[in-house]
C-alpha cells in the first residue's frame, strides 16, 4: 500500500513538473508571429488564433494551463507580436499587458500632402476614408499605428503634431524673420525644404529668400512653379517657358512675395530656419555640383557661379 502511495505521489510530481514545463518552457513559434485578438475576444478566442498562427501547440492545453497558472488577468484586444519560441506563460503575459504591436508610417520632410494622402490610403492595415490634408498641415515624422486603426485617427495625430510644433517654434521666433504669421512661416519653410537637401544650408537659404522678400524681389523658386503642375510630385522634365510665365498664385517668377500657400509639408528644421534665418547679404544661389549651393551677394557674382555650374555640367555630359 505504501508503495502505491509513493508511486501515486511520484506520478503527481511528474505530471506537475510536466505541466510546469509546458507552461514555462519554450513554445513552438519558429519565428516572431503576428496574432490578432479581436475586440470582445475571449481567452478561448485568443487561444484559437494562437494555435492557428503556430504560437502554441494546442489551444485546449493552453486554456487548461492558463486556468491553473495564469491568474485572473484580462486579455486585451489588438495585434501582438509573439517572439520566437515564446512560452505559454510569456504569451499570456503579453496578451494581458496590452502591449500591442506598433507599426509606423513615415512622412519624410518635404513630402506634399497628395503623397501623404496616397500613402495612408494605400496602407491595407488602416481603415476608413480621409480627406486630402491641407498642404503644410502635416508634420514630417514617423507615426505609430495599430492594425485596423482608422486612417482619420492617424492623420489627426499628424496634423496635431504640426499644430503643436508650429506654435512652439512661432513663440521662439527671432525679430529677423520676415514671416508675419505662422501660416507664412510654413509657406516659406516649404520652399526652403524643397530647395535644399543639405541641413546646414537651411538657414542660409531662408536668409536669401528673406532678403528678397524685404526688398520686393521675386523669389524665383522653381519648386513653386512646379507645384500647380504636379501638386508637389516630381515633374520628371525641365520646366517649360509657358510654366515660368503662368500666373497662378504659386509662380514666384510671375509675381513677387510668397505664393498663396505651402508647396509641401516642411519639417521642424526648415520652419525653425525661416523663423531664425542666417544673417547674410546674399540674394542669389546656384548648385555647386556637390549636392549643395554657392551663394552670391550680387548678380555679377551669381552669373559667374552659374557659368561655373554650367561648365561642370557640360564636363559631366549633362548638357
Amino acid at each position: 500500500m505504501r508503495r502505491l502511495v509513493v508511486f501515486a505521489l511520484a506520478l503527481l510530481v511528474i505530471a506537475g513538473g510536466a505541466a510546469f514545463y509546458a507552461w514555462n518552457g519554450p513554445g513552438p513559434a519558429p519565428k516572431a508571429l503576428s496574432v490578432v485578438v479581436p475586440e470582445g475576444g475571449t481567452l478561448r478566442t485568443a487561444a484559437r488564433e494562437l494555435e492557428k498562427a503556430g504560437a502554441i501547440g494546442s489551444s485546449q492545453r493552453f486554456l487548461l494551463l492558463a486556468r491553473v497558472f495564469g491568474g485572473q488577468g484580462v486579455i486585451r484586444a489588438g495585434e501582438y507580436e509573439v517572439p520566437k519560441g515564446a512560452s505559454a506563460r510569456a504569451i499570456l503575459d503579453l496578451l494581458q499587458s496590452g502591449k500591442t504591436m506598433q507599426r509606423f508610417v513615415a512622412v519624410p520632410e518635404g513630402m506634399p500632402s497628395i503623397l501623404v494622402y496616397e500613402k495612408l490610403i494605400a496602407n491595407p492595415l488602416l481603415t476608413g476614408p480621409i480627406p486630402m490634408p491641407a498642404e503644410g498641415s502635416v508634420l514630417p515624422d514617423s507615426y505609430s499605428y495599430t492594425r485596423g486603426e482608422p486612417r482619420a485617427a492617424v492623420l489627426k495625430r499628424m496634423t496635431a503634431a504640426m499644430d503643436k510644433t508650429l506654435a512652439r517654434l512661432w513663440a521662439a521666433r527671432k525679430p529677423s524673420t520676415v514671416a508675419r504669421t505662422p501660416e507664412e512661416a510654413v509657406t516659406l519653410a516649404s520652399i526652403v525644404e524643397k530647395e535644399t537637401g543639405v541641413p546646414a544650408e537651411r538657414r542660409m537659404i531662408a536668409g536669401v529668400y528673406s532678403n528678397r522678400l524685404r526688398i520686393g524681389m521675386p523669389l524665383q523658386a522653381d519648386p513653386t512653379v512646379i507645384y500647380p503642375v504636379t501638386k508637389g510630385k516630381p515633374l520628371g522634365r525641365r520646366i517649360l517657358q509657358s510654366e515660368l510665365r503662368a500666373d497662378n498664385g504659386y509662380n514666384t517668377y510671375a509675381r513677387p512675395g510668397l505664393p498663396e500657400g505651402p508647396i509641401a509639408n516642411p519639417g521642424r528644421a526648415s520652419i525653425a530656419a525661416v523663423l531664425d534665418p542666417a544673417p547674410t547679404n546674399a540674394l542669389y544661389f546656384v548648385a555647386n555640383g556637390q549636392g549643395g549651393h554657392v551663394f552670391a551677394d550680387t548678380l555679377a557674382e551669381h552669373n559667374a557661379n552659374v557659368a561655373k555650374w554650367y561648365a561642370l555640367r557640360r564636363a559631366r555630359g549633362e548638357m
